[in-house]
């Protein structure tokens, strides 16, 4: 069973991929790196969690299409 991922979480990252949707992929170390840039986190928590969930929705994006 998976972690269950918060609104705040979810809000957030749909935000930033659907903004700057050819900068984020799903390489999870990449992804990183383009929240920091585009996000103002406090917590390297927060900013990880972020990136895997961006992680996720880009490879479940790529195998929809």
């Amino acid at each position: 069973m998976g972690r269950i991922k918060t609104k705040l979480v979810k809000r957030m990252t749909n935000n930033i991929v659907e903004r700057f949707p050819n900068e984020a992929s799903t390489d999870f170390n990449e992804n990183k790196k383009f929240v920091e840039l585009h996000l103002d986190t406090q917590s390297k928590k927060l900013r990880n969690t972020i990136a895997g969930y961006a992680s996720r929705l880009k490879r479940k994006l790529a195998v929809a299409q």
